[in-house]
């Protein structure tokens, strides 16, 4: 049950980010290998997160010496995020990334093209 519950928020994910990209005019189907490793890396990290609150969001753990340290939990999470902001950059869906991309435009077939120059 656990595991079709994760399925299906990685497809919501991966139909949401590539509505996104069509939107934006960069999807191609070639990034779907991308989207795929995307959408599960931010379905983890919303599993992970439901969690860390769960837990009262612990930020710290006690360790052997009797010290405190920086929590698993918070280490993943942090790991998750670099690893979704660099996905999201490759896929161009943040605003910094968008800038360096000109988005596809759809060509006109070439009696299209005469028709509207007679115009």
């Amino acid at each position: 049950m656990l595991n079709e519950a994760k399925h299906l928020d990685t497809e919501v994910i991966k139909r949401a980010t590539i509505r996104d990209m069509k939107a934006l005019r960069i999807y191609k189907k070639q990034y779907d290998r991308l989207i795929e490793i995307y959408a599960e890396l931010v379905s983890q990290y919303n599993r992970l997160t439901e969690r860390f609150a769960d837990s009262g969001f612990e930020v710290e753990a006690d360790t052997a010496q009797g010290g405190a340290k920086k929590s698993p939990m918070v280490a993943t999470l942090e790991a998750l995020r670099k690893d979704i902001l660099m996905y999201s950059d490759r896929l161009c869906l943040n605003p910094k990334s968008l800038e360096t991309v000109t988005a596809e435009k759809t060509e006109q077939s070439k009696i299209a093209t005469l028709l509207s120059k007679k115009k």
